[in-house]
């Protein structure tokens, strides 16, 4: 019984812990993005001290884009071309970003965003930590 009272007061924490996503934050996607941190479904996280590429977000009107970008040393930034294509979506009171390709279609759910912080879950439950990106350069 102390078990099952110790875990429910745990469940509650942790759900009171995360922060519900509002409409009114979806704005703060636009821009660039650098991986932090992924953590998987078994708990187990890899950290990213360094990254080649970036996310750069653009959304207007719940519709968009998403492109991978390198960041160079004057500032600037390189991309492949290539393009997501995005919408916000929301379900049960839930954010999620569906993205669309030549090659496919799937969906993460907005677990938090906020001025620096954004994280994204995909449906295999590993979890995208990201920081907002800070550019360099050497001017």
């Amino acid at each position: 019984m102390m078990k099952k009272v110790s875990l429910l007061i745990v469940t509650l924490l942790l759900i009171s812990c995360h922060t519900a996503v509002k409409k009114e934050d979806l704005t703060k996607l636009n821009g660039y993005w650098e991986i932090k941190q992924v953590k998987l479904s078994n708990g187990e996280k890899k950290d990213y001290e360094v990254n080649e590429t970036v996310d750069f977000f653009e959304v207007k009107n719940n519709a968009g884009f998403r492109q991978k970008v390198m960041p160079q040393f004057d500032g600037k930034f390189t991309t492949n071309g290539i393009k997501e294509n995005i919408k916000i979506v929301v379900d049960n009171n839930d954010y999620f970003i569906e993205y669309s390709t030549s090659y496919g279609k799937w969906k993460e759910e907005i677990i938090e965003i906020a001025d620096s912080v954004l994280v994204l879950q995909n449906k295999e439950k590993l979890q995208y930590e990201y920081k907002r990106f800070t550019p360099f350069s050497l001017k």
